[in-house]
C-alpha cells in the first residue's frame, strides 16, 4: 500500500503549517481565554473561508471532495499547530454519518453548513450508559408524524457550540438492547433541549444535555428508524480514526516541544538532551509516533479505497495505539521539562490534559482492546 503524499497533499500540509504559525504560533495569539476554551469561532471561520473545513465533504454540497487521508492530514496538522478548533472532530464524526446514511436534503443542509463553518455534535453517553451504549434510556416516542424525545445525555462534546445535536435514542422498546435505537437531529435552539457545560480538566469541551418533551419532525431521523446500532457501528469506526488523526498531531507536538527544550536546557554544564537516559526515552517516543502515523494513514487509505467498508480492527488499533502514544509523549515531555512542563505558561501542560482525556473518550483503551480481541474470534 502506497502511503506517500501527492504534491497537492504536501502543499496542503505546508499551507496548514503556515496558517498555524501565523495565526496561533504563540500563546498570545491564541484566542482561547488562556486555554479553558478549546474552540475559537474566529479561527474556525478563517478555516471555513479557506475551504478547509469541507475537505472531506462532497463538492455537490459545498465541500472540496477530498478523502479520509486528506481529512487526517488536516486534523494532524491543525492539532500539531495547536489550532483551537476542538469542535471539528465531533463535526466530522457527524458529517461522516450524514454522508453515509443521510437523505439528500440532510446532506445539503448539514454537510453544506459544516463546509461553511457550522459545528455539530453527537449525543450517545448517558449517566448509566457509557461504554455500554446499548443500555441507553433516552426515548423518542412517535407523536403526530414526528417524535417527542425525553432523557438525559452526558459528556456531549461541543454541544454548546453546535447548531445540531445528533441524539441516539430508543424508538422501540423490547427485544435486544441493541434493537430499537434511532438517531435524530435536534437543533440546539430547541427550547425543550437544555445544554449545561461540564467543567473538566481539559477546559470547556463537554456538556450535559437534557431533553424534556423535545419535539422533532420525522425528517430529522438520520438513516432508518430502529437501525441506529448498525449505523453506530459504522460511524464509531470512523470516529476512532478521526480521534487517532487528531491525537497523532498532539503527540507529535509534544515530541517537538520536548526535543527543542532538551537541546536548549543546560544542567551540570551541558544540554540535558546529551544524557543517555533522556535520549533513549525520546528515541522510544519517536519510534512509537512513526508507527502511530503509519497505522493512522494505513487505515485512512483503506477508507478511501472503499468508504463503505467496516474496519473495526484497524480503526480500534489506530485509536488505541495513537492515543496511548500521545499520552506517553506528553507525560514524558512534562517529566523532561520539569517544573516548566507543569506550568501553564508552556504548551506542554495543555498537551498533557488533552492527551489524558483521549484514552477515555470515543471508547476507552480497554474497550478498544475488547473490540480488537473480538475480531480475532475471542
Amino acid at each position: 500500500m502506497d502511503l506517500s503524499l501527492t504534491d497537492e497533499q504536501r502543499d496542503f500540509v505546508a499551507a496548514i503549517r503556515d496558517f498555524c504559525s501565523r495565526e496561533v504560533g504563540s500563546t498570545e495569539r491564541r484566542p482561547t481565554n488562556g486555554y479553558p476554551e478549546a474552540h475559537s469561532k474566529e479561527i474556525y471561520a478563517k478555516l471555513a473561508d479557506l475551504g478547509w473545513l469541507g475537505i472531506a465533504i462532497p463538492e455537490e454540497v459545498g465541500g472540496s471532495g477530498g478523502g479520509m487521508v486528506d481529512a487526517c492530514l488536516f486534523m494532524e496538522e491543525t492539532s500539531r499547530g495547536l489550532a483551537p478548533i476542538g469542535g471539528y472532530s465531533t463535526t466530522l464524526i457527524v458529517a461522516a454519518a450524514v454522508q453515509r446514511f443521510g437523505t439528500d436534503a440532510q446532506k445539503q443542509r448539514i454537510l453544506g453548513g459544516i463546509a461553511r463553518g457550522s459545528v455539530a455534535a453527537i449525543a450517545m453517553t448517558e449517566p448509566e450508559a457509557g461504554s455500554d451504549v446499548g443500555s441507553l434510556t433516552t426515548t423518542a416516542e412517535p407523536v403526530g408524524g414526528g417524535y417527542v424525545l425525553n432523557g438525559q445525555k452526558v459528556f456531549c462534546s461541543f454541544a454548546h457550540l453546535s447548531e445540531h445535536v445528533l441524539v441516539v435514542c430508543r424508538t422501540t422498546k423490547g427485544g435486544s438492547k441493541h434493537e430499537g435505537l434511532s438517531m435524530i437531529f435536534v437543533p440546539t435552539d430547541n427550547e425543550a433541549m437544555e445544554i449545561k457545560p461540564i467543567d473538566t480538566l481539559g477546559g470547556r469541551e463537554t456538556n450535559h444535555v437534557y431533553l424534556s418533551d423535545c419535539e422533532a419532525p420525522a425528517e430529522a431521523v438520520l438513516g432508518e428508524v430502529d437501525q441506529a446500532w448498525t449505523q453506530l457501528m459504522a460511524g464509531l469506526n470512523m470516529e476512532r480514526l478521526i480521534l487517532a488523526a487528531t491525537m497523532l498531531g498532539i503527540g507529535e507536538r509534544a515530541f517537538d516541544d520536548t526535543l527543542a527544550y532538551v537541546k536548549e536546557r543546560r544542567q551540570f554544564g551541558r544540554p540535558v538532551g546529551s544524557f543517555q537516559a533522556l535520549q533513549h526515552r525520546l528515541a522510544d517516543v519517536a519510534t512509537d509516533l512513526a508507527a502511530a502515523r503509519l497505522m493512522t494513514y494505513s487505515c485512512a487509505a483503506k477508507v478511501d479505497e472503499d468508504p463503505d467498508r467496516m474496519l473495526p480492527r484497524e480503526a480500534s488499533m489506530a485509536k488505541l495505539f495513537v492515543t496511548e502514544t500521545a499520552r506517553k509523549a506528553a507525560l514524558e515531555g512534562m517529566q523532561m521539562m520539569g517544573g516548566y512542563g507543569y506550568s501553564s505558561e508552556y504548551d506542554m501542560e495543555r498537551l498533557v490534559r488533552r492527551a489524558l482525556a483521549s484514552t477515555i473518550y470515543g471508547g476507552t483503551s480497554e474497550i478498544q482492546r475488547n473490540i480488537i480481541a473480538k475480531t480475532y474470534g475471542l
